[in-house]
């Protein structure tokens, strides 16, 4: 038994790191947008503001990835508390995970990509991001 709840906690300690992975991204992308817009105030190019985008686009696919790798580590682990203690291996490799039909499409990047949790923080971004080009644009 032991060694079950080693390997699960070594799991467990991957899937946490993928959250605070995520977590960091997202801070990072509020801050890139927000100094884009910073940045396109002062200059008089306002098609400057555009470049935000660039970050938006980035860090929503690297979070979604994130996501994704969290997503198959989760089912890694539902796998290894299926397990006796005799056939634990330690093996931390993905490949080899038995994914039920219900989270095979759970985890395609694309169903990770427009997640909630993605579409509701990065769509919102986005949003504002678009909201100011038009503002700027047409009325600055």
């Amino acid at each position: 038994m032991d060694n079950k709840i080693k390997h699960l906690e070594m799991i467990q300690a991957v899937i946490q790191r993928m959250a605070n992975n995520s977590f960091q991204l997202k801070g990072w992308a509020v801050t890139l947008v927000g100094v884009m817009g910073a940045l396109s105030t002062t200059r008089d190019d306002k098609g400057f503001f555009l470049l935000a985008f660039i970050p938006i686009l980035a860090f929503w696919g690297l979070d979604s990835f994130y996501l994704q790798l969290e997503r198959k580590f989760t089912i890694l682990y539902k796998n290894i508390t299926e397990k006796d203690d005799k056939g634990i291996d330690f093996d931390m490799d993905l490949r080899h995970i038995i994914v039920a039909d219900e989270d095979q499409r759970r985890l395609m990047f694309w169903n990770c990509v427009f997640s909630k949790s993605e579409t509701w923080f990065y769509g919102s971004i986005t949003v504002a991001v678009i909201i100011l080009v038009v503002v700027m644009r047409f009325f600055w």
